[in-house]
């Protein structure tokens, strides 16, 4: 008679606890995989925003060379990725914050010098820190009802899925109507024939319970992008500019870079930005109190939109304890701030954990170790910049939409005969999508969460954190005025 016993974990496996949440080394890495494919986009969108528009002097960042932005917003992504993986063991993936990105640029960048408004974000970065480390942002998670926390997690699905359908050019603004499918109610361009058939291929391929669907989805359509491109010669959405510098359009080119096979593989980084931040030059610039407001609504945004985005990875993963927290948050949470501070101090704006993140979990990561091979792509990503353009918007978020339909299942969740919980919910739900703003459906979730409860007269029954959120948020959703009446 012989009895055999289970091999050892090896140490990676049990430093990463691989095999007791359900998993294995090659989905880890498949997963980074796909999560890195799903927002490399960010390599390229970045730069372009932020050299959008000068800072108070006249002046672009980085002297406008997009080369430099994106070789740092690759080197500090794939820091912090590897950093999140190590310390919290949690698949989230961080990189420069769309949303974020767009405020330094346009509202404070224009009001100081590119070093001083990247000091700003250093400065928030490090106040969110120490928010952390008192366990304040931590015991404001933990104050968040657990339906609102599905909410949160519903409403990120919502509005990720609007951003792979507008990304694709399949949703538009239409003429007379907020939005419209496509061009005047009609399907139109090869770009979105590309989206198309990517999003048939994965759903055909999801639902058959094929392995490592999203990334073969994305790998077909890029090849497809790459034919359609070379035959039809489609060419980008924003062809040049008009000599009173108006964009000329066409509206049916490809939505951020042309998939192409580049003729330079490999790029030496320049690192130029590092470090190029001031921490004091704003105070003397525009005065305490614009600094205080511009500080508050950055961090406001950071705080929140990082605590749905951590509830959604962890809920998509099946990582949430009973309340709805996901493992070793307060880790998630340091890392989350240092990157705020880190993008910062690379003149690349603030970092954070990417809802994208969702898409390697659905490919079936649950731990640090696809999180670190998300980091290491990034850093390749800093000499292989030409390689990650080939990837066209197009043919990555089909696998947004997958991921939005997988996380809108937990909607079943949300008790919808409890008003009290119910109206909140759907506020956050909705908002998200329709206000184009994570922090937005939240703010308006706990705010109709609290006024619920004292109309009904349970205001004893509101956690004192959440009388402190809502105030916040009060202060938030009236910024604009406040700033006027301060300044």
């Amino acid at each position: 008679m012989s009895t055999k016993t289970s091999a050892a974990p090896s140490r990676l496996d049990a430093f990463f606890k691989i095999s007791e949440r359900g998993s294995t080394v090659a989905r880890e890495l498949r997963g980074g995989l796909v999560t890195f494919l799903t927002m490399a986009y960010i390599l390229v969108l970045n730069p372009l925003i932020l050299i959008g528009a000068p800072d108070k002097e006249g002046n672009f960042l980085a002297g406008g060379d997009t080369a430099v932005i994106a070789a740092c917003t690759a080197l500090v992504a794939g820091v912090l990725c590897i950093v999140m993986g190590l310390v919290a063991n949690f698949p989230l993936a961080l990189a420069a914050g769309l949303g974020l990105n767009a405020f330094v640029t346009y509202s404070v960048a224009n009001q100081m010098t590119w070093a001083d408004a990247m000091g700003l974000v250093v400065i928030e970065g490090l106040v969110i820190l120490a928010l952390v480390l008192t366990g304040f942002r931590e015991a404001v998670f933990n104050a968040v009802p657990a339906q609102l926390k599905i909410a949160i997690s519903v409403g990120i699905g919502l509005f990720i899925t609007l951003i792979g359908l507008v990304d694709a050019g399949f949703i538009r603004r239409g003429g007379g109507t907020p939005v419209e499918m496509g061009i005047g109610g009609q399907l139109q361009g090869w770009p979105v024939l590309v989206f198309a058939l990517g999003l048939v291929l994965l759903i055909t391929l999801y639902t058959r319970g094929v392995r490592g669907a999203i990334l073969i989805s994305i790998i077909a359509a890029t090849v497809l992008a790459i034919i359609v491109e070379k035959i039809a010669e489609v060419g980008p959405t924003v062809t040049g500019f008009d000599q009173d510098g108006a964009p000329i359009v066409n509206p049916t080119g490809w939505n951020l870079n042309v998939p192409a096979w580049p003729d330079k593989i490999v790029d030496k980084p320049d690192f130029g930005l590092l470090g190029e931040f001031s921490l004091l030059g704003s105070w003397e610039n525009v005065g305490v109190v614009t600094v205080f407001l511009l500080i508050f609504t950055l961090l406001l945004t950071d705080f929140f939109d990082t605590m749905g985005t951590m509830t959604a990875v962890g809920a998509e993963a099946g990582l949430l304890d009973e309340d709805g927290n996901p493992p070793r948050t307060k880790q998630i949470l340091i890392v989350d701030s240092i990157a705020a501070a880190a993008g910062g101090a690379a003149s690349v704006s603030s970092n954070t954990s990417y809802i994208e993140s969702t898409s390697g979990v659905a490919d079936g990561a649950r731990t640090g170790l696809a999180a670190i091979s998300t980091g290491v792509l990034f850093l390749l990503a800093t000499f292989l910049a030409p390689i990650v353009k080939i990837v066209p918007n197009e043919a990555a978020v089909p696998a947004l939409v997958l991921v939005g339909f997988l996380m809108m299942q937990q909607v079943k969740g949300i008790d919808w005969d409890d008003l009290e919980i119910a109206i909140p919910a759907f506020l956050t739900i909705v908002l998200m999508p329709f206000a184009y703003s994570i922090s937005a459906g939240i703010g308006a979730g706990f705010l109709a969460y609290v006024l619920i409860k004292v109309v009904r007269g349970k205001a004893s029954e509101i956690h004192a954190l959440m009388w402190i959120i809502a105030v916040l948020f009060v202060v938030y959703f009236a910024i604009h005025p406040l700033t006027a009446w301060l300044t």
